[in-house]
């Protein structure tokens, strides 16, 4: 993997992460004694926390392609929500340096009372696009879709596969230089999936650092240099992706089969 690591041109981190903790709150009712129910309402509501990520510390470098991995529930999704600013640490500090675009939820900012044509430019603008590339591209966008006439057809008539289809060709001309991707490659069939790595391919070449969550252990030994393993929200082992996904494929009894993909 060292041909895809690039020198890095400056000793600070792309990505700094400090003792870094984010929670959500989970309220449980509690049932209070016969004395405490007529002083005040017989039942009461009581916050906890759940932690989603605890301590974790990480440093990420020009170059590097990071692959996640852990059980569900590990708080991958949460890593990617944070380093793409979307949440904010509630503890320890995050420090991101360069401009960030995520591909994750590929329906997110699509109407489904509009046509796919009126959604290609509704999702550019939710992500940030200019209105002036997007109609420089718009042409391509659709033929890259393979959505042929029902493009101009009401987004509810689409099957969920063609709306994702529709989101990811919008979301692949973004040109970050820092690239988030959480489970994005079970877009479309095989042939579409096939043409969608080649695009992100090529977007990964022009990026300074990127991050995908994967449960395919081949996919993520063919693109990344380094991994991140987490479970309950801690950080289990980081470095580079032969001995981390080694250590993770054993204790998970084996790789996962490459079902995102067909290569």
């Amino acid at each position: 993997m060292s041909d895809r690591t690039r020198q890095a041109g400056a000793a600070e981190p792309v990505i700094e992460l400090r003792d870094v903790g984010v929670y959500f709150h989970l309220h449980k009712r509690a049932k209070v004694n016969l004395r405490q129910s007529l002083l005040r309402r017989q039942w009461r509501s009581r916050p906890e926390l759940l932690w989603a990520l605890r301590h974790l510390d990480l440093e990420l470098q020009e170059g590097q392609v990071l692959g996640i991995v852990g059980p569900n529930g590990a708080g991958k999704s949460t890593l990617c929500l944070m380093l793409s600013q979307i949440l904010q640490p509630d503890e320890g500090e995050i420090v991101v340096r360069g401009k960030v675009s995520q591909l994750v939820s590929l329906s997110t900012g699509l109407n489904h009372d509009l046509s796919g044509r009126a959604n290609v430019r509704l999702y550019a603008a939710y992500l940030g696009i200019p209105r002036a590339e997007i109609e420089e591209k718009l042409e391509d966008i659709i033929a890259f879709s393979e959505l042929g006439e029902f493009i101009d057809e009401p987004m509810r008539h689409y099957s969920s596969g063609m709306r994702a289809r529709l989101g990811f060709s919008v979301a692949s001309t973004l040109d970050p230089e820092i690239l988030i991707l959480d489970e994005v490659f079970s877009v479309g069939d095989a042939s579409f999936r096939r043409k969608s790595r080649e695009r992100l391919e090529a977007m990964m070449a022009r990026c300074r650092l990127i991050a995908i969550v994967s449960h395919s252990s081949d996919f993520l030994r063919s693109l990344c240099t380094h991994v991140l393993w987490l479970e309950k929200g801690r950080k289990v082992q980081f470095g580079e992706v032969g001995p981390v996904l080694d250590a993770y494929d054993d204790a998970m009894g084996g790789p996962a089969p490459d079902d995102h993909l067909d290569t």
